[in-house]
């Protein structure tokens, strides 16, 4: 038996909330690279130390603390939204390095750390454990940007002295992530831990409309080649086309526009928007991606815009491994008796990445009133424990 230390994890995962913390309640801004991040990661690395893992710091930033010899690995990331809470992410990785420190207490298996790199998306999808596991080139990832332009090669290099090597996957028996659910349902229900069982996949890219930038006084309406109304009928008719062939669990959302010159009195020439869309059927993804691309271009011909589309970044949708999967259950109905239940995951996480490489589980605590991505991100303390209490279980179920 794993007996974990409440206080000391809760301690540490408050500590974590200070570096970037912002707005009101418990907000945190802490995106990939920026000064908190790192110095966050600074810290991490001492309190891995402390634990008696050796901290190391990969080319791209992901943090390890390494257990001696074969391990499983737990954790999620600790880099944030612009404006986000104070869990997502950061409630796995310190819940990991809490398992890591009992476990060493306890005598029990060996335990592993990681606080994966830009989780959040700032230069692509879940960045860090994509390099790591194979699925984005080093060289792709450094070429993107992030919205302000600046490439992923220069962000890392500012941690370039500091990292190491890339830690080999093959030192590690299986990896489980805990964190927030991020969504209503376990909240709503009353119930204490949720137990993943697949990851929907995802799909994202920039779609740009160019048209003529002209007077918005001068300008008659039957004359203009307005991109924002390009924009705006795209939308318009998407959400038609699209109605018979999503699930009512299929999500998709154009979250970031910008428009050029972006001006009260000027007819935009150019709108660049973000469009993302995901689902647990990696067919429906691809019937969608094409539904997108012809609406766009349909509109783009009947508006007088011509049309592109950025690189395609997505992950594929990722079953769970059954084995640790049941380690999480009979350790959630050990901890929370009939308080927990089997589910999708409808966010992206890290997980999804690291499936490629080992065995891989998810476990999730409840969001109050569902909210994540924004600083009124919280979850109850006696939730937080009982998750972590659920994850000790499983450690100690499944071994090293």
């Amino acid at each position: 038996m794993i007996a974990v230390n409440p206080e000391r994890f809760l301690a540490d995962l408050h500590r974590l909330r200070e570096f970037g913390a912002a707005g009101v309640g418990k907000g945190v801004v802490r995106p990939a690279y920026s000064e908190a991040d790192i110095a966050a990661r600074d810290w991490l690395a001492g309190r891995m130390r402390e634990a008696g893992l050796v901290p190391h710091l990969d080319p791209v930033g992901n943090l390890f603390g390494l257990a001696e010899g074969r391990s499983i690995l737990l954790g999620s990331h600790s880099d944030s939204q612009p404006e986000g809470g104070w869990l997502d992410g950061a409630l796995g990785v310190i819940a990991a390095l809490e398992v890591a420190r009992a476990s060493v207490e306890a005598g029990g298996p060996p335990v592993s750390v990681v606080s994966f790199q830009d989780e959040e998306g700032r230069f692509g999808v879940t960045t860090g454990s994509a390099i790591w596991s194979g699925n984005l080139s080093l060289d792709d990832a450094d070429r993107q940007t992030d919205r302000e332009g600046v490439r992923f090669a220069e962000a890392r290099a500012g941690i370039a002295e500091r990292a190491g090597e890339f830690v080999d996957p093959g030192r590690f028996t299986g990896f489980v992530e805990m964190h927030i659910e991020q969504g209503p349902w376990l909240y709503e229900a009353g119930e204490a831990a949720g137990v993943v069982t697949d990851i929907v996949g995802i799909r994202d890219m920039r779609i740009t409309y160019d048209g003529e930038q002209n007077h918005a006084g001068t300008t008659p309406m039957h004359r203009r080649r307005d991109a924002f109304q390009g924009l705006a009928r795209f939308n318009a008719l998407l959400n038609d086309r699209l109605r018979n062939v999503v699930t009512p669990q299929t999500v998709w959302t154009i979250g970031h526009v910008r428009l050029h010159p972006d001006a009260h009195s000027i007819v935009p020439g150019r709108a660049v928007f973000s469009m993302q869309w995901r689902d647990g059927d990696a067919d429906r993804l691809r019937r969608m991606e094409e539904i997108i691309r012809a609406t766009a271009a349909e509109v783009a011909q009947e508006a007088g815009l011509s049309v592109s589309f950025g690189d395609m970044l997505g992950l594929e949708p990722m079953p769970m491994d059954e084995t640790l999967r049941d380690a999480l259950c009979d350790s959630a109905e050990a901890v929370a008796p009939g308080r927990w239940r089997r589910m999708q995951s409808g966010a992206l996480h890290d997980a999804t990445n690291v499936a490629r490489l080992m065995p891989a589980a998810m476990l999730f605590v409840p969001s109050i009133d569902g909210i994540s991505h924004a600083f009124a991100e919280d979850t109850a303390e006696a939730d937080l424990v009982t998750g972590l209490e659920v994850l000790a279980g499983a450690v100690g179920r499944a071994g090293g």
